[in-house]
C-alpha cells in the first residue's frame, strides 16, 4: 500500500493531489487543511472524477492523525497572499513558522516515520523547521529547494538552443531564492560544456540565468500564484522515493558542510536522502555557494 499525504490543499496541494490521482502514484491519498469547507469540496470533486480515470486511488479528508502511517508527505501550506510581484519569498516566514511548528509537533506526536517533503516557503528555512519540529532524521525531511529552478534553467537555456530542456545536463544551487546562481561548470548539451555552447551560440548566460531565476516570479505576476511547475516538482521527488530510485537531484537537504538546508546534491532513494556527493565547483562558485548559504542564515535572523 502507498499511502501519501498532502497538507496544504490550496493552488499548489490540490494540483499536487491531482497529480497524484490522475497518475496513479498511490493506493490511498489523505487531504489535510484547516478549511473545512475548502476540504469537503475537493475530495467531492476528486471522487466525483473517479470513474472517468484509469487509476483507482482511495481520496479522502483527514487529520495529521491520519498520516501516521504514510509513506510520503508533502507539505504545500502557505501563505502566498503575502508575497508581492518581484518579492521575496521570506515574506511567508512569520506567517508559516508557527504552522509548520504546529503540524510537526503533531506529525512527532502521530509517531510519523516517514519522508516528509517540503514545498512551502522560504523552503531552506521551513524544512529545517519541520526537521527539528517533527524529531525526524535529517535525511528524511528534505524541500524541492533549486529542483524547480534547475528545471526553469533548463527550460531557459533550452529556448536559446532550440532543444529539449530534458537534454540538457546542469544545476542551480544555494537558496531557492535570490541568492541561487547557477553553476555553469556542471552544465553541459549537445555533448558540449557550456564553454564551447557559448561560442557556438553566443549565449548570454546572465540572461538565461536570471531567466531561471525570476521565472516563479514571473508566472505569479501573470495569474498571482504558481502551481503547475512546482506541483510536478515535488511529485517527481515523491516518485523517486516510492520507487526507491536511488537518482541524484538538487533539493534542500540539511548540508553538513554549512549547517543548514541549501541546495546541494543528493541521491533520494525509499529514505530520503540515501547519499550526498561533491561537485567539482570553481572557487567562484564555490564563494556562492557559502554566500547563498550566509544569505540564508542572515535572512532568517531578520525575519525571525
Amino acid at each position: 500500500m502507498r499511502k501519501i499525504g498532502v497538507v496544504g490543499i490550496g493552488h499548489v496541494g490540490v494540483t499536487v493531489a491531482h497529480i497524484i490521482i490522475a497518475q496513479g502514484l498511490a493506493d490511498e491519498l489523505v487531504l489535510v487543511d484547516k478549511k473545512p469547507e475548502k476540504l469537503a469540496s475537493e475530495e467531492l470533486d476528486f471522487r466525483d472524477a473517479a470513474s472517468l480515470l484509469d487509476h483507482h486511488v482511495n481520496v479522502h479528508t483527514g487529520t495529521i492523525k491520519d498520516l501516521a502511517d504514510a509513506d510520503v508527505i508533502i507539505s504545500a501550506l502557505g501563505h502566498i497572499d503575502l508575497i508581492k510581484p518581484g518579492g521575496d519569498r521570506f515574506t511567508e516566514l512569520k506567517a508559516n513558522t508557527p504552522e509548520v511548528q504546529q503540524v510537526g509537533s503533531d506529525l512527532k506526536n502521530a509517531g510519523f516515520n516517514g519522508v516528509l517533503i517540503v514545498i512551502s516557503n522560504p523552503v531552506d528555512v521551513i524544512t529545517g523547521i519541520y526537521q527539528k519540529a517533527t524529531g525526524l532524521p535529517t535525511n528524511q525531511v528534505f524541500g524541492t529547494g533549486t529542483y524547480l529552478d534547475t528545471a526553469r534553467l533548463k527550460r531557459a537555456l533550452g529556448d536559446t538552443l532550440a532543444i529539449d530542456p530534458r537534454g540538457i545536463n546542469g544545476y542551480m544551487l544555494g537558496e531557492h531564492g535570490d541568492s541561487q546562481f547557477a553553476a555553469w561548470s556542471t552544465v553541459s548539451a549537445l555533448g558540449k560544456n557550456i564553454t564551447e555552447l557559448v561560442k557556438l551560440y553566443n549565449i548570454d548566460l546572465n540572461h538565461v540565468a536570471e531567466a531561471a531565476r525570476v521565472g516563479g516570479f514571473t508566472v505569479f505576476a501573470g495569474k498571482k500564484y504558481t502551481n503547475f511547475a512546482i506541483a510536478h516538482a515535488a511529485v517527481s521527488l515523491a516518485k523517486l522515493v516510492l520507487s526507491d530510485a536511488h537518482r541524484e537531484a538538487i533539493v534542500s537537504h540539511y548540508d553538513n558542510q554549512f549547517k543548514g538546508y541549501i541546495s546541494t546534491p543528493a541521491v533520494i532513494g525509499r529514505d530520503g536522502i540515501t547519499a550526498e556527493f561533491d561537485l567539482q565547483l570553481t572557487d567562484e562558485e564555490q564563494a556562492l555557494l557559502q554566500k547563498s548559504a550566509d544569505a540564508i542564515a542572515e535572512k532568517t535572523k531578520a525575519y525571525l
